[in-house]
Parts: structure tokens; sequence; C-alpha cells
């Protein structure tokens, strides 16, 4: 069994067999997908992190669905009905569901009617009026009428028969299993909004009279669709059958079991058994598989969506080691502050009340002006929650009255700062700190490193998902969590700097580990060198050939420790050095020199040419940061809610969020704005983040604002004339990227997933939207 796993892997991954077999082999010996990636190359033909997380999910699956094929083996096998060829389906079964199929005639279930019928003696009726439809129903079944088993008349008698049948069609394995796949191609999910419920849940409006092929539903439309039957706001349906050919499905199942109508004693009856069949037996369970399998692919993309944005926030450019001040607005109960020094140490704190109802302008202009000061703060960090315009207007006007001062401020998205303020890791760090004052430590240090402060909250309440809330937390965690040890890993860590939430996202460090890493660090100083972290209590071989590689050290008497050069591999560095009679210290750097070697010349029977090029493009840039250069942006002044957006304004903002139909952009109003994917480039958007990641800096116009809905429309294409004007509706460009939900209207018999004229307006940013993607 474990070679035909290892063959399947190989094939749905497009890659060699000796790849999957290696990788497997490596992931089963307790090595993390980092070290393998980074490490292992020669091994796997050079997997890549995504192509071994795939493999890793794929092969928890896979041996799920052979541990639970031997059970449905000995389960059937017990009751003595494993026959040859059900043996070999079994075997064959490539998915969960096929294997269900199978097992569900052994399953043991509540009795059912069509047991009961069968316990009552009526099998042999059944098969008659099955196998010969000239038999005459209501006179064979006057031969099986018994009061003393519920069997009062003829017509009991046949509806016990019917049961029968229709269970054992309704368990046959391959005729579910061919009508599912043909309901998935041809059905179309028809969603309305029930009754009394148009008002309050008016956000669900574009669902109200909407139909669509379910295959073809995105992510974020079945999400939202089946939040909406959750809140009890839509009433979803699926149509299987097309309208013009009604029984499609019934004379499959008539096929199946050769029935046939032609005007026998027995042919209503076997027609009105097919049709119960399919309506009350298979229609409802193929439903049910369907439902589950829109939900299931549209949970897995969403997770995707939301781990590729965590992915971009996690690695987003940090402003580096400078002495940053954080600032929490809060109005009522005042905007906390905290400076913290150019390593993350808290050296000050205050609380200023500049907004209402104190209104403590000029005196929390001057407290700012002295920390400041007394600090040497380079920038000031503004959380973007409410407040955060008028706290960043405070922080200009301090920089126009103390120009000596030289400040810059810059908006900080303060997503799950309040959960780090409250949770245990902030309580061990600052114990005597307020909660309140916790938040703004985390605002201004996830300034300086957003990796490192963002890995201490539980990346789900980081908010840049989405319909995150409506996905299985369970899968969302482990995708997430993936996430963040990538991160962490091609980043690489300072061991004698980090904390133990950035420590335990190492390759190989558990939580357990990563404390008493800190603890050692703590008790005899900082690690002089790698070889120094085996002192650490339990930091046993194997978990420092997975963790040393991602392990800094800074400053040390060997520099490959700074860098992401292996400790197993010095010994190739060490050839190198000593083939060309020069020192590290003269390698380290020399461009010209490293590129002009041969890896070949380089390898042994243990590296081989892809870890010796890491090594020369390592040594170019030893320890060198994969994030891009940190940038901010710049909120027009006087444009600090909603309401003071007009179309037309052209503003900069702050990429937050990048789903599957567009950016939200903050362009400072404590509203994102949506950049539809139709609105996002001049030429086709097939994915939105080819064109913008979270935490870009854009420029964006403001196409509509929707104040009643709180929604604003804006477009990253500048040119483009506002709703209404000349040429806004004009067919010359050529980006079909939008995806708004088809409306059914009133023509139930349209096309699904067509684009139908709406009967009345879509709203004022439904429209803008709608006249968008016209454009």
């Amino acid at each position: 069994m474990a070679d035909k796993l290892i063959q399947q892997l190989a094939s749905e991954l497009s890659i060699h067999l000796r790849q999957a077999e290696a990788a497997v082999a490596l992931l089963d010996d307790g090595a993390t997908v980092p070290f393998v990636a980074r490490y292992r190359k020669e091994a796997t033909g050079g997997l890549d992190d995504t192509q071994l997380r795939t493999l890793d999910e794929r092969l928890g699956y896979l041996r799920e669905l052979d541990e639970r094929r031997g059970t449905v083996l000995e389960q059937i096998q017990e009751q003595g009905k494993l026959t040859p060829a059900l043996r070999q389906a079994i075997l064959e079964a490539d998915t969960k569901q096929r294997l269900e199929d199978l097992y569900l005639p052994y399953k043991k279930k509540r009795r059912t009617r069509g047991q009961i019928a069968r316990e009552a003696g009526l099998e042999p009726l059944a098969r008659l009026l099955l196998e010969h439809p000239q038999t005459d129903p209501d006179t064979a079944a006057a031969d099986y009428v018994d009061p003393a088993r519920d069997l009062a008349d003829s017509a009991a008698v046949l509806d016990g028969a019917k049961h029968l049948l229709a269970e054992e069609f309704a368990e046959d394995a391959e005729l579910v299993g061919e009508l599912r796949d043909f309901a998935w191609r041809q059905a179309v999910l028809i969603s309305e909004a029930t009754p009394d419920m148009r008002e309050t849940g008016a956000k669900f409006s574009d669902y109200f009279d909407y139909r669509e092929a379910v295959r073809a539903i995105p992510s974020h439309r079945a999400l939202a669709l089946f939040r909406g039957r959750k809140e009890k706001v839509l009433r979803l349906t699926l149509q299987v059958d097309p309208e013009d050919n009604p029984g499609r499905c019934e004379g499959r199942i008539a096929a199946r079991f050769d029935i046939r109508h032609q005007n026998r004693a027995a042919d209503d009856w076997l027609a009105a058994l097919v049709r119960f069949t399919w309506r009350v037996k298979i229609f409802t369970r193929i439903e049910t598989d369907l439902f589950s399998t829109l939900r299931e692919r549209a949970e897995a993309e969403a997770i995707q969506v939301f781990a590729r944005n965590l992915n971009d926030l996690l690695l987003a450019p940090p402003a580096g080691s400078r002495c940053v001040m954080g600032i929490d607005p809060g109005i009522r109960t005042g905007c906390k502050v905290a400076v913290v020094d150019a390593t993350g140490k808290l050296l000050d704190t205050a609380t200023i009340y500049p907004l209402p109802p104190r209104n403590a302008w000029d005196a929390s202009i001057a407290a700012l002006a002295a920390l400041a000061a007394r600090h040497g703060v380079e920038l000031v960090a503004v959380g973007n929650g409410t407040g955060s315009r008028e706290t960043e207007k405070l922080v200009r006007d301090l920089c126009q009255r103390h120009p000596e001062v030289r400040l810059t401020p810059v908006m900080v998205s303060e997503a799950g700062a309040s959960v780090y303020s409250a949770s245990e890791l902030a309580a061990r760090e600052f114990p005597d700190l307020d909660v309140s004052l916790r938040g703004a430590v985390s605002i201004a240090r996830r300034l300086q490193d957003p990796l490192a402060e963002l890995v201490k909250i539980d990346p789900k309440s980081i908010g840049v998902g989405q319909y995150q809330h409506d996905v299985s937390q369970a899968q969302l965690a482990r995708g997430l969590d993936a996430v963040v040890e990538d991160c962490v890993n091609a980043v690489g860590v300072d061991v004698n700097t980090a904390s133990v939430a950035l420590l335990a996202r190492v390759s190989g460090l558990s939580t357990a580990m990563a404390e008493k890493l800190v603890e050692h660090r703590d008790a005899n100083g900082p690690f002089a060198s790698r070889a120094a972290l085996k002192k650490v209590p339990r930091l046993g071989e194997k978990t420092f050939e997975q963790a040393a590689g991602f392990l800094r050290i800074r400053g040390g008497p060997q520099p490959l420790d700074a860098s992401a050069v292996h400790p197993e591999a010095y010994p190739v560095v060490e050839r190198l050095l000593k083939k060309h009679q020069r020192p590290l210290d003269r390698v380290i750097g020399d461009q010209t020199f490293l590129r002009a070697l041969n890896a070949a010349d380089y390898t042994d029977e243990r590296f081989g040419e892809p870890t010796v090029r890491d090594i020369l493009s390592e040594l170019e840039k030893p320890g060198r940061d994969p994030r891009p250069e940190f940038q901010t942006a710049s909120f027009r002044d006087g444009v600090e809610k909603p309401s003071d957006l007009q179309p037309g304004m052209v503003l900069e903002g702050v990429v937050t969020n990048v789903t599957n139909f567009g950016a939200f952009v903050d362009v400072g109003v404590h509203q994102d704005g949506l950049v539809h994917i139709s609105a996002m480039a001049e030429t086709f958007v097939k994915d939105p983040r080819d064109v913008a990641r979270s935490g870009d800096v854009v420029k964006v116009k403001v196409l509509d604002v929707d104040l009643k809905r709180n929604r604003i429309a804006l477009t990253m294409r500048l040119q483009d004339p506002l709703p209404g004007e000349t040429g806004a509706d004009s067919p010359a460009r050529n980006n079909r990227g939008g995806d708004r939900p088809p409306r059914g209207g009133n023509n139930r018999g349209a096309k699904p997933g067509k684009q139908e004229k709406p009967a009345t307006s879509l709203g004022s940013l439904g429209d803008a939207l709608l006249k968008a993607r016209k454009s």
C-alpha cells in the first residue's frame, strides 16, 4: 500500500517517484517542511515549501483513507458479505466519499421502512414486480396482506415494497456516484430571500434573486450564501435537472435497473418508484453532498486567500532598528503612548487626552514632544482604529510646532493588538504594565519588525482573510500556522534577541524548547556561536540539525553563524577558502569573485550543486533580509471620514487585504475601500495578488461612496471616467475580471452564470461597480 501511496503522490504533484519517496521519508523522520525545502534539495530534487506542504497534506489524507479502508474491509468481512469484486472496488476507491458510497449498504443504521418491509417478507414481491412488470401490483400484493405485521391492505404492502427497492437503489454506489457527478456538472444553485427578511438581511441583497451553476460559484460568494442561509435570510435550493428536460436523473435511475414504461401492469408503479427514489432518497443526499463539496472548496480557497495575505503581512517591510513611539488611539479613555528603543525594549509610557471630551490638544503635543526629545524617537506608529486620523493629525501638528524632533508618522494596522494585550504572553512580558498600554507597545514594535511582533498573536485574529469565521477553524489554524512557520524561517531569527513566541516558530523548536533557549540566554548571556546552542538542556542533535540553519548569531567569532549556511555545510566553505587561499572576510560580499566560481567544483557525496549554489549566494549577502524596503503612505489632510470622500479624488493608501474579487485599501477614513478586480489594471486580471499585496502603498481614485451601507468603491485605473461621465460605459476597456453575482431576475430559464440586466437599481455602490465592470 505504501508504494501505491507514493505513486499516487508523485502523479498528483507531477513529480518524480524518487522525489516523493525522499520527501515522505524525511517528513516521517521528523524533518520540518522549511528544513527539507532549504537544506535537503539534493534528496527531494528541489521541491519547494509549497510543493512540500501540498505533499504533506495529501499524505495525511491518503493515510486516513487507507486507515478507513481497512476498517471498512474488516466490517464487511465480519458480515460475510465481502465479495472479490467488492473488495477490489474498495481497494480502488480514491476518495473518502467513494469509499463511504461502497460501504453504505453494509453500514449499521437505524431500522428503516425498507428494512421493516424486508423483515415482513416483502422482498419476493418487490423482486417480482421489478423483474416481471406484467404482474398486476394490487393482485400480487393481496397475498401479503397481514394486519399483524401492519400490512392492513394492498396499498400498505406496495408502499413497503416501494421503500425496500428505493433504499436498495439509493445504496447503489455506481448509480449514486454517477448522479452526483452529473449533478455537479449540471446543477444550478438558486437563492431567494426568506419572507419578511429583506430589510433585516439587506446586506445579502445581492443574493435575494440569484442563480448560478454550482461548480462556477467562487469561494467568497459560496461562503456569503451559506452565511445568509445560516442567518435565515436566504433560502438555498438546487436545480439538478434542466427545466427543459426535468426527468434526466429519473431516466438514469430507470436505465440502471432496466425499468421501461411499456404500458404493462406494473409500469406505473415502477415509474412512481423511480420518481420516489430520486426525489426522496437520492436527491436530498446529493444536495447535501454538493453543498458540502461547495463549502469545502470555498473554505479551502478562503484559507488560501487568508494564508497569502498573512504571508504578505508577515513579510511586510520592517522599519528596522529605530526608536519608535507607538500610539493606540482612544477618545474617551485617551490615547495610550509607548516608546521602545531600537531593539524593541520598552522605555517609557504615557496617556494623553487630545480628543473630546477633554480636548487637551496642546498639552498632548507638549507631552509627545518631551517624550520624543528625551528618547530620540524617529518614527511614530499610529494604530488605525477609532480616532486614528485625529491622532495622526495631532502628530503632524507636533511635527510642525517642533521641527527639531524630526518625526515621521506612520499608520499601522492594530488588528490583533488587543488580543495580544490580554494574552498570557503579554502578561509575562509586561506583568506591571496596564493592559491598554501593552497595545501601544505592540503597535510600536510591529512597525519595527511586523514578523517578530505578529507571531505573538493568533493568526486568525489578524483579520486579513475573507469569511475566515465561516470556515473550518482547525483547517484554518493549520494553514496559517504553516504560513507563519515558512515566513519566520525564510527570514531567519536572531537567537540572542528573539522572543519565545518567535523562537517557537523556528524549524524544529517547540514552545518548551524556545523557553529553555531564552532561560539559558538569560542565565548565561548571549550565545557566542551556533555550537553553543548544544549546551541548552534537552536540545539534542536532531533539534540542532532542524533549527541551526535558521538561527542567526551576529558578532560572533564565526561569521557564518550570522548567515543561512547550515553548520553541517561549513566544510564546503572551508574547502573553498583553502582552494583559493583566501580568508573568509575577503570572500564574504565579494560578488565578482563568488559569481565566477563553478558550484560543481565544490560538491561531494553529501552536498550537491543546489546546496553549493545556495551557499555561494548566501556568501554574497550573508543573513540578508528577503523583505522589501520600508515605505509609508501619506493620507490627505482633511480626509478623515467616509463623508469627506468625493468621487474623483485621487488618494494614496495602503492595501490591507486582497481577496479573490479585489483589494481593500485604507485611505485613512476608518473604512477600507474596495478596488474591484475589474478596476485594478488596464489589462485582464486573473489574480488580484498579481497587481497588489497586503502592505503595498498604492494610488487610487474614488468612484463612489455609499454612506448608508458604509461602502467605498475605488479604482487603481486613475484615467477611468466616473460613473455617469462621458465614456463611463464605453466598451473600450478590456479587463473582464469582474465577478459580480449573477442575478436571476424573473427569467428562470436564463443560462446559469449569465449576467442579466437587473430589474431594479443595485444601490449606488452596486451601480458604480457594474459600470466599472462594463467599462
